[in-house]
């Protein structure tokens, strides 16, 4: 099979597959090499903000086109991989290629389900896109701006390809569901109006090395770029309202949609890289949430509201639960009257944090981060926070980004877990750190995994507890919050996919295990009917690596070393679980060993 891409992008491929390679190893690192330079040729964006600006003119191929080249692409490095003679292959060199046919395979395995046909709604699509096209991208050199400009004029016609691909999914019935689509023409026409002004914000200084005659060219060419793309916007909204959007299923069950079964178990064993089933996954969360609301009393019995009536301690658990969350709720003491005091508030907390690590970690990443508001015209549809990795190759933060939008749905005592998740020692750390690990392959340092990076992130969470973040105890609520949630996931997730629950049964579920306000539960119900099994990665992986922890912590005894420990689970990148249980096995067995530890009885390395 011929790799479509690589040939339009002018690197001469193979019609077939090559014979197997007498020198396994050599092949496979030509081929991995090659794969990495069809990355960044095919993912424009992702190769800038990694300092690698390949192709730095060019937007990644949009629509249908597009999405078959890449599958056509991957399919082809499937042939190569299996032409490979991989029993041959070594210590890294085995591991890689087992990581780099598993994640092809994955790939390959998931385009038919057609998922990419649906690239809109409240948490994505071009009405998000196009308003930050600037942030991510490196202004150094001149050649910076010129490429800025030429991926500009290319954005109207991938907004229509866009929409064209849509129109085939919904010949086709691959529609999302309706409450995934409510509230995502409010944000066309917040984008609409501000009229793609941030687009425009590179342009405005340009440095004098860019002649003044071919400044006015470039903001020329930018301007008549940004009003094609509104037009097209503008096309793209009308055609939701009139055929898109009455077409959306009222159903919010994937198990509804066409391959919907299928592709629930699919990506529930993609995103918690295990081969537990609903089931399994929905009666571990029910555990979850059982043992966590007892934890849940004991803080509760802790915090001043218990102290001012003697009475509420005799009133029944959940009748106590019950009224302490509607006291978190509606108390104005938890919660910030601006968006900067929110803002000045993540940032105080994560300064407290940094000073925390090197107690925990013998290695930290060098790639700074900042905090910042989520841009607010997708605020109201947006979670309460995400992070945007940075690059120190591209001259770029990390970015924690919160929601300052309906602060009196934003909980102070929320603060310090999310800290923890979204910065440090969570997704900024470990993304980071995966960056800079020397001599990993490049696809090794992002491999989809998201039950390693959002359980390690979850677990980060708990890191808090021995940092000494939680002696408040409202603050100790936050975090058992937080984890409730996760564990109400594993519940929710599978309960409207695969047993059918209904959106308000969901609300319902959530708004009594946990004290989230009814905004950020009503946007994550929402986000789990759009996302079908992500959100149960969360839980998953957390469990996972605190076993992996305790099981090293009785191996090794007075021996274990925390700090080692983390450096060694961070220091190969993110990976499955399973991937992972054996690594960190080794390590613990090289551990004893060198320690002179007799592993206790009973201890089975898996």
């Amino acid at each position: 099979m011929a790799c479509a891409l690589l040939i339009v992008y002018g690197v001469v491929a193979a019609e077939d597959p090559p014979p197997p390679a007498t020198h396994a190893a050599t092949a496979f690192e030509e081929l991995a090499q090659e794969y990495q330079r069809w990355r960044d040729l095919s993912f424009p964006e992702y190769a800038i903000a990694r300092g690698r600006p390949t192709q730095a003119d060019r937007i990644t191929e949009p629509g249908s086109r597009g999405a078959l080249l890449r599958h056509n692409d991957i399919n082809y490095f499937i042939e190569r991989g299996e032409a490979i003679d991989a029993a041959s292959l070594t210590g890294n060199d085995q591991l890689d290629y087992a990581l780099f046919m598993r994640e092809l395979r994955q790939e390959s395995a998931g385009f038919a389900f057609k998922r990419w046909m649906m690239p809109v709604g409240q948490r994505g699509g071009p009405q998000q896109d196009l308003p930050q096209f600037a942030e991510g991208v490196p202004f150094r050199a001149p050649e910076d701006w010129e490429n800025y400009v030429k991926r500009m004029t290319r954005l109207p016609s991938a907004v229509r390809d866009t929409q064209a691909m849509m129109a085939e999914g919904l010949a086709e019935r691959l529609v999302p569901p309706a409450v995934v689509l409510d509230g995502t023409t409010t944000q066309f026409d917040v984008v609409l109006a501000g009229n793609l002004e941030p687009m425009m914000a590179p342009l405005h200084t340009m440095p004098d090395s860019i002649p003044a005659a071919r400044q006015a060219e470039l903001r020329a060419m930018a301007e008549k770029a940004r009003l094609d793309a509104l037009l097209a916007l503008g096309e793209m909204l009308l055609w939701l309202k009139s055929d898109y959007i009455p077409a959306a299923p009222q159903s919010v069950s994937v198990r509804d949609q066409p391959m919907g079964r299928a592709f629930y178990e699919f990506e529930l064993r993609r995103f918690t890289t295990t081969a537990k089933s609903a089931q399994e996954i929905h009666e571990i969360g029910l555990k979850e949430v059982a043992r966590i609301r007892g934890e849940m009393l004991q803080v509760i019995a802790r915090t001043d509201w218990s102290a001012a009536d003697v009475a509420r301690a005799a009133l029944p658990p959940d009748e106590r639960l019950a009224q302490f969350i509607a006291y978190l709720r509606s108390d104005p003491r938890f919660y910030h009257r601006t968006a900067e005091a929110l803002l000045d508030g993540y940032r105080a907390i994560c300064k407290r944090i940094d000073a925390k690590l090197p107690e925990y970690f013998g290695v930290l990443p060098r790639l700074p981060y900042g905090v910042r508001e989520i841009p607010r015209f997708m605020a109201p549809s947006q979670t309460t926070a995400y992070y945007q990795p940075g690059s120190m190759e591209a001259g770029l933060p990390g970015w924690f980004y919160a929601n300052t939008y309906a602060l009196d749905q934003r909980p102070i005592y929320e603060m310090i877990p999310l800290s923890l998740h979204e910065a440090v020692p969570g997704h900024h750390l470990q993304i980071a750190l995966a960056r800079e690990v020397v001599g990993l392959r490049e696809f090794r340092r992002d491999i989809d995994a998201t039950a390693f990076t959002e359980g390690w992130a979850l677990y980060a969470e708990r890191l808090g507890i021995p940092m000494g973040l939680f002696e408040d105890p409202y603050d100790d609520f936050g975090r058992l919050l937080y984890e409730m949630w996760r564990a109400c996931r594993l519940v929710v997730d599978t309960g409207i996919h695969a047993q059918g629950m209904p959106r308000a049964d969901a609300i319902r579920f959530m708004a009594s295990n946990t004290a989230l306000s009814m905004l950020n539960i009503e946007r994550e119900v929402d986000r789990y009917i759009a996302w079908p099994g992500q959100a149960c990665a969360y839980k998953i992986g957390e469990l996972e690596i605190r076993r992996i922890r305790s099981e090293c912590e009785q191996r090794l005894g007075a021996a274990f070393d925390l700090r080692a420990f983390h450096d060694h689970l961070l220091g190969a990148g993110p990976l499955p679980l399973d991937v992972l249980a054996t690594r960190m096995s080794a390590w613990c067995e090289a551990r004893s060993a060198k320690e002179g530890v007799a592993a206790p009885l009973g201890a089975n390395g898996g």
